[in-house]
């Protein structure tokens, strides 16, 4: 028998430590898809995110026995704050497990509100799995932070307050509410409460690409465990979903939407220039997942959850170079010119009055050049496209490197690096989840068997660490050295044949 969500929620006392936060009007983004768009500010909570409701009706309703006995739970940082901030209002001692990726600022704001912290593993699972081991064996009670009926009903309330806001402000129900997916507590808890209230408004989940664990749970009509999440979108990382989120979210979700990193990237900015806040890459995902579906309809009223706030300020180098590039306002190309006199001015003028965002180059040899140029553009799908055929009727040739992404977190940054002489190179990107001493581990795993002939590394706070290397690997040795690649722990690609390494760096234009 399905549970009785909406009389739970109903009953759900989050007042207690929740704030009822605004729902605010996106006037500029709505002005550019022409549809009404409302944010739901979660990232206004007292801990800066929605995930102190589920944390509170959870200890809550704990007995007197379990409370005293104390609790214990595994988060990111978000589910932390929230347990750390229910168990001080209620006085219970409470331990939060959390992996070594945990952002600093998550970390910290756990420990300001009394929470005892310990860090464990690489990875959520990591955390998750060592926190269920420690209420074992000190007999605490466990906190899920999304797999857990009374968490559910406590997020359901943020849908309660939606529909009771919509009637306030615009007169009417959502069109649709877009809703940031990780384990499934938010959506599903919205979903009961809203479907329950007004069936016909359309519960849509967004999902980074590189952790759709609730897309796929629902493709397979299972749940499912992924191989591999990306960590871009921390506070939505998980593996595998929950079973009592999935249970909802396969009777009540309309539509789960994807978007990759440089879309949550444009809508952190979005949102920036509608609110002049900056929320964290989870807490952006709705707002993504809003304009991929805003493009689709019109005229009408789109509520989109801003679900949380807790990002790195160094994060934000990374957020604002990829921005420009999510929301198709930044076109990136490789284009060969004359290496002769008054060059740079034609290619300039064949361009026209169009701004440059970025312009790299470094001479190659006595006939042609090769340039990384950065073009803004006017969100246009069709215009790079055009752009592009109208560069090649003038006699250039160009390479899209927009979606490239070797190119755009490595290689433009490293324009001209020609190596005379240099055979045998093998071009591998890498990525490995970014802590204290990861550069050095990936160093000691890649050896010493073969010559490093490039290396590039980026760090993105808690996103992946990122590693671009050239290795001299002799034919005779290729079989070895694809061994090599697969024993490592870390995802890898290989990048030899990708056309911006070919142009920049090994200096031969790919045949057409």
């Amino acid at each position: 028998m399905p549970i009785n969500y909406r009389d739970k929620i109903l009953a759900a006392n989050v007042q207690d430590i929740a704030d009822r936060t605004p729902l605010s009007y996106a006037r500029k983004l709505s002005a550019r898809y022409g549809n009404s768009i409302w944010l739901k500010r979660e990232d206004l909570q007292p801990v800066f995110s929605f995930k102190l409701r589920g944390a509170y009706l959870r200890l809550s309703n704990l007995s007197a026995a379990d409370k005293a006995r104390g609790v214990i739970c595994s988060s990111a940082g978000n589910h932390a704050q929230g347990v750390a901030l229910a168990s001080q209002k209620l006085g219970i001692k409470a331990i939060m497990v959390m992996p070594e990726t945990t952002p600093d600022i998550k970390l910290e704001a756990v420990r300001s509100l009394g929470g005892e912290v310990i860090i464990y593993g690489a990875s959520y699972d990591d955390a998750y799995q060592h926190a269920l081991q420690l209420s074992a064996e000190q007999n605490l009670c466990f906190v899920h932070p999304f797999d857990d009926v009374d968490v559910i009903a406590g997020q359901g309330t943020v849908g309660k307050e939606v529909l009771e806001q919509s009637i306030e402000e615009f007169s009417a129900m959502p069109d649709a509410i877009f809703v940031p997916v990780g384990g499934g507590g938010l959506i599903a808890g919205i979903a009961a409460w809203v479907k329950s209230e007004h069936p016909a408004t359309r519960i849509i989940g967004v999902e980074p690409k590189d952790s759709a664990a609730m897309l796929a749970a629902l493709q397979a009509g299972e749940v499912v465990t992924l191989d591999e999440v990306g960590l871009f979108a921390d506070g939505v990382a998980v593996k595998r979903v929950g079973e009592a989120t999935f249970a909802v979210c396969r009777r009540l979700v309309d539509e789960i939407i994807t978007v990759d990193t440089d879309e949550t990237c444009a809508a952190i900015k979005d949102i920036f220039e509608d609110t002049r806040t900056i929320v964290e890459p989870a807490g952006a995902l709705a707002v993504a997942g809003a304009k991929k579906y805003a493009s689709r309809v019109k005229n009408q009223n789109l509520v989109a959850i801003n679900s949380g706030a807790n990002v790195s300020f160094y994060r934000l180098r990374h957020v604002a170079e990829r921005a420009a590039i999510g929301e198709q306002r930044e076109a990136l190309l490789a284009v060969q010119i004359p290496e002769q006199q008054g060059a740079f001015l034609n290619f300039c003028r064949a361009i026209g009055k169009r701004n440059v965002t970025e312009f790299n180059y470094r001479i190659g040899n006595s006939s042609q050049a090769n340039i990384f140029v950065g073009l803004e553009t006017a969100n246009s799908a069709d215009e790079i496209p055009e752009m592009i055929s109208r560069l090649q009727n003038d006699g250039y040739k160009v390479i899209n490197l927009s979606d490239n992404e070797a190119a755009k977190v490595h290689m433009r940054h490293m324009v001209g690096g020609l190596a005379p002489g240099l055979i045998d190179e093998k071009l591998i990107r890498f990525a490995f989840p970014e802590r204290p001493g990861a550069l050095l581990s990936f160093l000691q795993e890649i050896g010493s068997r073969w010559n490093i002939s490039l290396f590039h590394y980026r760090n993105h706070g808690a996103d992946y660490g990122r590693v671009l290397t050239g290795i001299q690997v002799p034919q005779a040795d290729e079989q070895e050295f694809k061994e090599h690649l697969r024993a490592l722990a870390y995802p890898y690609w290989d990048e030899t044949a990708n056309p911006a390494y070919q142009v920049f760096l090994a200096g031969h234009w790919p045949a057409s």
